[in-house]
């Protein structure tokens, strides 16, 4: 983790326009203002760029880097500035200092949407990594670590906050209604990625999407967009992913339920109340395939299934998810998430997690009974934001010299989660409400053939579940040939996969394997 040497800020580079025909887009035309009538750009001020060139190692090899905090600008087609996204970028250098334009670059983030991208950096495929002990909270002063397991060997990695996130800002004149939306939000990554290709001078690099949470509605998204703007992807990589809006994140819709009993089931198991002896995949398959053959067939016809059915599929997943029959019954076997989380481990006065079941946290009082305050707390969440966000400060003031403002959004659910527009322009369908972006991917993969997709998942993530992933997929009736470039990785873990040490050197392992693919 050596720091060679501190490389001096240089001024902030000059505007990009998102538009320009290097970008794949069309050239402006009469109707777009040229950038010498476009008004004084109004945004918050930001800290000019800050950089330095840092050593990484895993024991046995070792990759010189820099690393650059810098805001990037996001310009609509008439070179009106909409926002500075901040990115935070690591590119191995020769000794000389130079990057290899022939390495892929990897774009990153996390979701929520209002989630800035500090947990996949410095949690996960960063240089650097804040240790974790199993399920338990980590302390303010874990160790910091070169982390082996990094994205840095097989990729050059940006780090992107969503505009309202982290230190992205938006222009003072700019609509939040358009950003914080499926659609805005995909067309000002687009935009963000392009700036920093230009700025980079990195068109000739294979480029690789990474994307966690609702980054995966993103990359999908952007799957297509960057596609019909004549920007090529080599891959995209999907970590616990959501595709079906609607079917995962509303109580009420069957596939809801459906979706959540295998997550439900593995964290029973792990829990001691059910599927003793039994191996863990094999157990949460078990549950897969209940899920489909039993627990379905019971949703789908309602109060016309019967009494004794309707208490035989009770007892099978009482059997699995570790829950009295009459409870489940009493729900006619509908168990939302926060039910599950609050009676699971309640003789024992805890409340398990909603990121990772695993996690678990002592009941709140009583008293405070709110739901959706309930259901907000969550110990997978408490134990570990607070550590990544304490090293990234540090990281950017001490090793790189940025100024970055006294507040860092490391999430900014209040403003823009709350009022997040979740209508999409959906290829082949029009606008709808809430959207199904395996379509998007289906759309990408067809015109992109050459395009490789990583799905990864865990057996504890409650957030979004495995099942419905897998469902939304099958879906979409891609032929043998496309789904030979769709890789599925599913391990022992929660929703940020990478707090879990054996599954970050299994995905280490299995990413490497993936880039390396054809």
């Amino acid at each position: 983790m050596a720091e060679e040497e501190k490389v001096s800020a240089g001024s902030q580079s000059a505007p990009t326009q998102a538009g320009a025909p290097a970008q794949g887009n069309p050239a402006p035309t009469a109707q777009t203002k040229p950038f010498a009538t476009v008004p004084a750009d109004r945004a918050k001020e930001v800290p000019e760029p800050a950089s330095a060139r840092l050593t990484w190692t895993d024991g046995e090899k070792t990759l010189q880097y820099e690393a650059r905090a810098a805001h990037l600008d996001v310009r609509d087609d008439n070179g009106v500035l909409l926002g500075r996204m901040f990115s935070l970028s690591y590119v191995v250098v020769d000794a000389e200092g130079r990057p290899d334009p022939a390495r892929p670059v990897t774009f990153a983030y996390n979701g929520g949407p209002g989630s800035s991208s500090v947990p996949i950096n410095f949690g996960g495929i960063g240089p650097r990594r804040v240790t974790t002990d199993g399920v338990s909270h980590v302390r303010a002063d874990a160790p910091v670590v070169d982390n082996p397991h990094t994205l840095l060997p097989d990729s050059d990695v940006v780090f992107l906050d969503a505009l309202g996130t982290g230190w992205s800002v938006l222009a003072d004149d700019a609509d939040p209604k358009k950003i914080f939306s499926t659609d805005g939000d995909a067309d000002a990554f687009a935009r963000a990625i392009c700036a920093w290709l230009t700025e980079r001078g990195r068109w000739s690099s294979p480029l690789y999407l990474y994307g966690e949470s609702y980054g995966t509605v993103r990359n999908s998204v952007l799957m297509r967009l960057l596609g019909e703007r004549g920007v090529q992807l080599t891959g995209v990589v999907m970590l616990s992913a959501v595709f079906n809006i609607a079917g995962l994140i509303c109580p009420g819709e069957d596939s809801y339920y459906l979706g959540m009993l295998p997550v439900y089931a593995a964290t029973a198991q792990f829990f001691g109340k059910a599927g003793a002896g039994v191996d863990e995949d094999e157990w949460f398959d078990r549950a897969m395939a209940f899920t489909e053959d039993e627990l379905a067939p019971a949703l789908l016809r309602g109060d016309r299934l019967g009494e004794e059915r309707e208490r035989a599929v009770a007892e099978g997943m009482s059997g699995l998810i570790g829950l009295p029959a009459e409870h489940i019954l009493a729900h006619h076997l509908r168990i939302d998430l926060l039910d599950f989380r609050t009676h699971l481990l309640a003789d024992g006065g805890r409340v398990c997690g909603r990121l990772d079941t695993r996690f678990a946290a002592d009941a709140p009082s009583p008293m405070q009974s709110y739901d959706m305050w309930v259901a907000g707390e969550d110990a997978a969440d408490d134990a570990l934001e607070g550590a990544w966000v304490r090293e990234f400060r540090r990281f950017c003031a001490d090793e790189l010299g940025y100024e970055g403002p006294a507040r860092y959004l490391s999430n900014n659910y209040d403003k823009v989660n709350a009022g997040w527009n979740w209508s999409h322009e959906e290829p082949g369908l029009g606008e709808v409400p809430a959207p199904n972006v395996a379509l998007d991917i289906a759309v990408a993969l067809r015109r992109n053939p050459t395009c490789k997709l990583a799905i990864i998942g865990g057996r504890y993530d409650a957030a979004t579940t495995w099942w419905n992933v897998v469902r939304d997929m099958s879906c979409q009736f891609l032929s043998e040939r496309l789904k030979e470039r769709v890789s599925w990785y599913r391990y022992g873990c929660g929703h940020m996969a990478y707090v879990d040490e054996p599954t970050l050197a299994a995905m280490g392992r299995d990413m490497h394997e993936f880039y390396q693919k054809r």
